[in-house]
């Protein structure tokens, strides 16, 4: 069965201080569009509703504007910008670099699936 979504008419969106979440869910994959916007980041904008310390959601990404700085829990660091393709595993921490927001397309699925989500109680 082939299965075609637009990513203009995702099937929910996440709203997080300074930025959201627009997803799409397909047999065997979940395809995410975040934007975050100047001044995010994520222990500041997502760990409140995540309710860990760092980012648990192992990312597949590629950033199509902006950048973003990537801090791992074990102290390695990267930035990502426009064209960068990436794979960043659970434990880590990341923000906006400059004044422009960041799009990021997610291909990992768990982005789309539990990204943003309030922690369960």
């Amino acid at each position: 069965m082939i299965e075609v979504k637009a990513v203009e008419k995702p099937d929910e969106r996440r709203d997080f201080p300074r930025g959201h979440l627009e997803a799409v869910h397909l047999t065997g994959l979940d395809f995410a569009v975040g934007t975050f916007e100047p001044g995010w980041r994520w222990s500041e904008s997502v760990a409140p509703l995540a309710g860990t310390e760092s980012c648990q959601i192992h990312h597949n990404g590629y950033v199509v504007e902006g950048r973003m700085h990537i801090r791992m829990d074990d102290g390695g660091e990267v930035e990502v910008g426009p064209g960068d393709v990436f794979v960043c595993p659970p434990g880590h921490d990341a923000w906006v670099v400059g004044e422009e927001p960041v799009v990021v397309y997610d291909f990992a699925g768990g982005m789309a699936q539990e990204y943003a989500k309030p922690a369960e109680g």
